[in-house]
């Protein structure tokens, strides 16, 4: 099954949509809770399992988006638990951090879509 340009744009709506509810945390709209962390529960990490890993697993983009998405939530995690201990801005300020995990990630993405989206 190839993936197609959708896919790819489904994917990055998945990156947006959780840096927008690690914003929400951090800017106290709503709570953190442990889903928003589990790889497992993720909705990349679950395009990445159930999409991507079966057909191109081979993929070096693959590994590496993988890797950057533990690192991303691992550093959102670090981030609310900051927030949770009172240093509010520095961890408003620590979303540059997974920004940049996010910037990577779409580097990763332009790589695998021009790889196999024919």
């Amino acid at each position: 099954m190839a993936l197609s340009t959708l896919d790819f744009q489904q994917a990055r709506i998945k990156q947006v949509l959780f840096k927008s509810r690690l914003r929400s945390v951090l800017y106290g709209v709503r709570e953190a809770d442990a889903s928003l962390f589990s790889l497992a529960e993720n909705p990349f990490g679950q395009w990445l399992a159930t999409v991507v890993k079966p057909h191109y697993n081979t993929r070096p983009e693959v590994r590496a988006m993988e890797q950057n998405l533990q690192a991303t939530l691992q550093a959102g995690q670090a981030l609310v638990t900051q927030y949770q201990r009172g240093q509010i801005e520095e961890a408003r300020t620590g979303l540059s951090t997974v920004n940049n995990y996010a910037d990577k990630m779409e580097e990763l993405l332009q790589s695998l879509e021009k790889a196999v989206v024919a």
